[in-house]
């Protein structure tokens, strides 16, 4: 039996918390978990050896709480810290904490993180082993203006995109002149709350390209190790939906070229751990370097399951400072699928739904893999991630991975809150897809005309906090938490105005309805002003998600809710009168 002498913190929640449990318990280490208020019964907390409360619901307080999660770890007397994807998983002041700390970072070196992190280093880092680049800003933009200034050189369409952070958050992409103002402040506001940076570059973005990465893994004795390809151009808001590897449809002389440059670029940056190097690929066959994420990818399941390597226990060995497992790419074995089980309505613009699950059966039988963070029962926060569980299918050729991934998302049931199932199932039925490989990373929003009607859903309910008290255990102070619900019977719980979900109001044709359950963020429109049908009005949040929200006639804007305010979807956000 595998043992080691470690104590991993997870400093994430939902399926890769899991994912990472279930890492540490074959490698023989302890797992301790953490939660938000949202997460105290979740799937993580009871599957850790440990559970530590970190109290509160936004991510700021709780997953994104550093000083927080490390006294957590000190407490806990955690000797390695594993980031997970998201959250604090590439911000190298959490791994200069981590390690300031006397612990084991599971991860590159902070430094690493900051060259890699910062998009325009990282072009320059490509651009000097010869990676293949298309146009860019040497830096950072100061303001729309500058925007105009590189669309007047290079034309459109244009990406306005995050220089800190990755996931497809604080893109945006610009295909006519008037849209550069509201884009670029769009993309700084995404930027500022996915990232804690606004900072933003721009460069020429390719119309209709496909997106391929590669898995890279490196260790501290100079081994640079490419796993293989990726393919995850079906995305919609510029996040994936659908990975698979190796990345189908390509020549063997294109595929060595991104080998080589995804291994070139993590040499020269002095790459240690787990990451992956992603390009475009535009359907004139110019390849363009992307970025590098510095961390584990949400789609990391399908290059293990064609290659046989558990990359999770790959990185705490890393960290351990012990070599790579193998020293060059393993030959692909078979071809696998994963598919992103999101609590979104696929029939209403892919809107985030959180609520709690009330039935949830999921399928099983050869060359099924699944990662799941949930189960019946399972709430889901509107705080976090829309993330609920990936469903991953294996065969050993791509049409068999297709057969066996229809059959298993037709065995998938979940009730109570919305999910993407319905454009699985129709995706895998769609020629473009499975056979002549048309798709691209616009392609869910632009030529997939399958009509995927809304799902039924609940009304949320807003995230709740828990209860707490102090009492003492044998003279002991100590804190207690309990959900609020247990007292729901004995009296009214008090709670401020800001953190109400607002009531619905009837409908009439004047009323702006809220898009989504979440949080307005902020008119875009003055009180009073007139604006026209199909306009940008207002902006709201849920899910880590920005949501624009547009006029739905022409007339003068009145205001009902300030920023701030938590909704539910159809809640009344003003009139057009």
């Amino acid at each position: 039996m595998i043992t080691s002498p470690h104590k991993v913190l997870i400093a994430n929640r939902g399926e890769i918390a899991v994912r990472i449990i279930r890492a540490c318990q074959d490698y023989g280490a302890k797992a301790v978990a953490v939660y938000a208020d949202p997460d105290a019964e979740a799937l993580h907390v009871d599957m850790a050896d440990e559970a530590w409360a970190l109290p509160g619901i936004s991510p700021a307080d709780t997953y994104l709480n550093i000083d927080a999660l490390l006294d957590i770890a000190r407490r806990s007397g955690a000797t390695m810290v594993h980031p997970g994807y998201g959250f604090l998983s590439e911000r190298a002041e959490f791994a200069r904490a981590v390690q300031a700390a006397g612990l084991i970072w599971v991860g590159p070196e902070p430094e690493t993180i900051e060259n890699l992190g910062d998009k325009v280093q990282a072009r320059k880092i490509a651009m000097a082993v010869g990676a293949p680049l298309v146009k860019g800003t040497p830096g950072p933009v100061s303001g729309a203006a500058e925007v105009l200034d590189f669309v007047a050189t290079h034309g459109l369409p244009v990406a306005i995109k995050a220089a800190f952070g990755g996931g497809g958050r604080g893109l945006k992409v610009v295909w006519r002149q008037d849209e550069v103002e509201e884009l670029y402040h769009s993309a700084v506001r995404e930027a500022q709350t996915a990232f804690g940076r606004s900072e933003c570059y721009v460069e020429q973005y390719l119309d209709c390209p496909r997106h391929i990465e590669a898995q890279v893994i490196a260790d501290k004795h100079g081994s640079v190790v490419v796993l293989g390809t990726r393919d995850c151009s079906l995305q919609r808001r510029n996040q994936k939906l659908v990975e698979e590897a190796p990345a189908p449809f390509i020549s063997d002389v294109l595929r060595q070229k991104i080998h080589d440059s995804a291994r070139d670029i993590c040499a020269r940056a002095g790459y240690i751990g787990a990451g992956t190097v992603e390009f475009l690929l535009s359907r004139d066959g110019t390849l363009s370097f992307l970025e590098v994420n510095t961390r584990l990818q949400v789609e990391h399941p399908v290059t293990e399951e064609t290659t046989g390597l558990d990359i999770v226990i790959e990185q705490l060995r890393i960290a351990e400072g012990l070599p790579l497992s193998i020293q060059e790419m393993p030959k692909p074995r078979g071809h696998s699928f994963e598919f992103r089980i999101n609590a979104e309505d696929a029939g209403k613009g892919y809107l985030p739904t959180p609520g709690t699950i009330t039935h949830f059966r999921a399928p099983s039988g050869p060359g099924i893999r699944f990662d799941s963070g949930v189960r019946a029962g399972s709430t889901i926060p509107g705080s976090y991630d829309s993330l609920m569980a990936k469903l991953i299918v294996t065969g050993s050729t791509r049409e068999q991975a297709i057969v066996r991934a229809r059959r298993a998302l037709c065995e998938f049931e979940i009730e109570g809150v919305a999910s993407v199932l319905p454009f699985h199932r129709a995706v895998m039925v769609e020629p473009d897809f499975t056979e002549q490989f048309a798709v691209h990373t616009r392609w869910i929003e632009t030529d997939f005309a399958e009509r995927i009607e809304f799902a039924p859903r609940q009304t949320p309910k807003p995230d709740e906090v828990l209860l707490r008290h102090w009492i003492e255990l044998d003279g002991r102070r100590v804190q207690l938490g309990l959900p609020a619900k247990l007292f729901s019977g004995l009296a009214p719980i008090p709670s401020n105005d800001k953190g109400n979900i607002s009531s619905t109001t009837p409908i009439n044709e004047t009323n702006i309805e809220a898009p989504i359950s979440g949080v307005f963020h902020s008119w875009i429109v003055e009180e009073g002003k007139s604006v026209r049908e199909g306009e940008v009005i207002a902006v709201m949040e849920a899910m880590k998600m920005e949501v624009q929200v547009m006029a739905h006639r022409a007339g003068l804007l009145k205001q009902h809710v300030e920023k701030g305010k938590a909704l539910e979807v159809g809640s009344s956000l003003g009139e057009i009168v």
